[in-house]
């Protein structure tokens, strides 16, 4: 089962990342996305295998954005890949059998076509206009008519700036889960609502907690 919220940790320094990490995993989120496009290479893998210590201390999800080769190293859960990375049957090569694919889509094409090779889920977007992007955000009805010609029970998640006035909206299209960066590094707390809004399975756990 693929959490409905994923964090996308895209910090500039290793302290930044290890931080933020820890905040997020103490608030709740279920799964954590490193993004390693802005530390040294050379840091790459030492910063990988101190944040999974993290995430694995808290039972959260670690995946490892683009970089296959270190998820396979340090066992993370699984890799999430950009359309400009290697091809999935490439990483998937060098992944564990019980490594989890996501990657990201911008049409309905991209999403067939990922469907075709398998892929465990799709991040599909912008919902919104983001500031470094050239890509038309798809809005509402972008979501509602690539999710209703799709037919697929692979889930798709959302991302582009989403905030939690926004969840209740996205899940109507029938989109299952959310990619969220900038929104959580602004208010850490505010994972506890996200879950809530999107029925994550760490709410459900807890409600069970206290039966």
């Amino acid at each position: 089962m693929i959490p409905k919220l994923h964090y996308r940790s895209q910090a500039s320094s290793t302290i930044d990342h290890l931080q933020n990490i820890q905040k997020a995993c103490s608030c709740g989120v279920e799964l954590v996305q490193l993004d390693l496009d802005h530390i040294p290479v050379k840091d790459h893998l030492n910063l990988a295998e101190e944040v999974i210590k993290i995430t694995a201390h808290f039972q959260t999800r670690l995946v490892i954005k683009t970089h296959y080769k270190i998820a396979h190293e340090i066992k993370a859960d699984g890799i999430f890949l950009e359309p400009q990375d290697h091809s999935i049957e490439h990483a998937r090569k060098h992944l564990y059998t019980w490594q989890t694919i996501g990657a990201t889509a911008h049409t309905l094409q991209d999403c067939e076509n990922l469907i075709s090779k398998d892929v465990d889920y799709i991040a599909l977007g912008p919902y919104k206009a983001i500031n470094d992007s050239t890509i038309t955000p798809l809005g509402i009805n972008g979501y509602t008519a690539i999710v209703d010609a799709l037919e697929t029970s692979t889930p798709i998640l959302g991302y582009g700036n989403v905030t939690t006035e926004d969840v209740n909206d996205i899940l109507e299209t029938g989109v299952s889960g959310l990619l969220v960066a900038q929104g959580l590094h602004a208010d850490f707390n505010s994972i506890k609502k996200f879950n809530q809004l999107l029925g994550a399975s760490v709410v459900e756990e807890m409600r069970h907690s206290f039966k």
